[in-house]
């Protein structure tokens, strides 16, 4: 049969058409008044689209650099921080904050699990002058509570550093009213555009952070872009094209939520939810273990292999027969689990065809063992359940 190539990866993800067409028509020079106007309206389209009074502000990078940053940026040589990790991810951060000398004390949850609220409280001191988590950890398909984390740090004077690159767009957030003080993003996730860009928000506590932080730091200066951010510009040559792939996707999401782009917002965030409950009903009707069952996101759905099958053979088999990409387990996970993605420009038609290709996959690695149609029933009920339950919300 014919294939069309697909992405159900969990970054990057399928490019918004619109913002493939801007980027192709993006002919400008950055040190212009038309280059200045698009900037400043995408950053104060992302304040909103990140749901905060905070500046926001873009780098050109990927969201690695949104951390580094958030590290050489915040903290000082032999700082105490708090890492917690559950995956590939927060393991980032570990590294990033060992890299720049910090002294760094974990907490840890198994891959596929979430992070122990108690464990968080029993590690914070007086000295710990920044928490590091993720929103999502996109490595095993498990959401963290940022919430319940913040709720802990009220009061004190340790920073909230968190890494929400496939949070933003799948999960909802109060940014300001918990008190996150940076928040980073990635325009490969569900932005909708290629990879590329990074963005953050900074709290006022965090900027005033950044004066007694003594790491050295030239690109990554924060205070830098702010400075040129307020004149419309970047500190640097930025990344023009995406810059303008970028402001066709906060139209794209505002006309969604008919003119109020943070409608349009929990318009995308309800989005993945639905794709995410559709899958994992399809996965267990499968008789397919979700890997992080108890804290699923939104984002992105890891299924654990059927004993005996290697993820590795899943995946080939999404590529070669369906021209569909989907996410192998990383490191450890590796062979044991397969990932599909639900943020950004994913619709009901594409949930739909992923879960009939893996119908069809497992059938024949698992011959006899399903019956045709028992995936797609259930996503299709979790579907309809779905919309019976937001049209009685909006009945009320």
């Amino acid at each position: 049969m014919l294939r069309k190539n697909r992405l159900f990866t969990p970054g990057p993800t399928p490019l918004l058409p619109s913002a493939v067409r801007a980027m192709a028509s993006a002919d400008v020079h950055h040190r212009t008044a038309d280059f200045r106007a698009l900037y400043q309206r995408v950053l104060a389209d992302l304040k909103v689209f990140v749901g905060t009074k905070n500046d926001v502000l873009l780098l050109s990078c990927s969201g690695s650099g949104a951390m580094e940053a958030s590290v050489a940026n915040f903290t000082s040589p032999g700082d105490r921080v708090l890492v917690l990790t559950a995956g590939k991810f927060g393991e980032r951060w570990r590294d990033l904050a060992q890299a720049y000398h910090c002294q760094v004390e974990m907490v840890e949850a198994p891959y596929g699990a979430t992070i122990s609220i108690e464990d968080v409280k029993a590690k914070l001191t007086p000295h710990v002058r920044v928490v590091y988590m993720q929103a999502t950890e996109s490595s095993t398909g498990a959401r963290h509570d940022v919430k319940a984390v913040a709720q802990l740090l009220q009061g004190t004077d340790t920073l909230l550093v968190v890494d929400a690159i496939t949070g933003l767009g799948t999960t909802h957030f109060d940014v300001d009213g918990w008190g996150i003080d940076v928040v980073i993003g990635g325009s490969q996730k569900a932005v909708m555009i290629p990879p590329g860009l990074a963005y953050l928000s900074v709290s006022e506590r965090a900027w005033k952070r950044t004066t007694s932080a003594t790491h050295p730091r030239y690109y990554f200066d924060l205070q830098k872009e702010r400075k040129a951010a307020a004149r419309g510009e970047s500190a640097f040559t930025p990344a023009t094209s995406l810059i303008a792939g970028l402001g066709a996707a906060m139209d794209f999401i505002r006309e969604n939520g008919k003119g109020d782009l943070a409608l349009g917002r929990e318009l995308l965030i309800e989005n993945a939810e639905l794709a995410a409950k559709m899958t994992r009903a399809a996965a267990s009707a499968l008789g397919l273990e979700l890997y992080a069952a108890k804290a699923p996101a939104s984002a992105l759905t890891a299924i654990t292999a059927p004993s005996g099958i290697s993820s590795d053979d899943i995946v080939k088999r999404f590529r070669d027969q369906f021209g569909a990409v989907v996410a192998n387990g990383q490191a450890e996970m590796k062979g044991k689990i397969f990932r599909i993605a639900h943020l950004g420009y994913y619709d009901y038609m594409d949930t739909i065809g992923a879960i009939a290709a893996l119908e069809q996959i497992i059938a024949e690695l698992r011959p006899g063992h399903i019956e045709f149609g028992c995936a797609l029933r259930a996503a299709q009920e979790a579907f309809a359940r779905s919309r019976a339950e937001k049209k009685q919300a909006q009945a009320k």
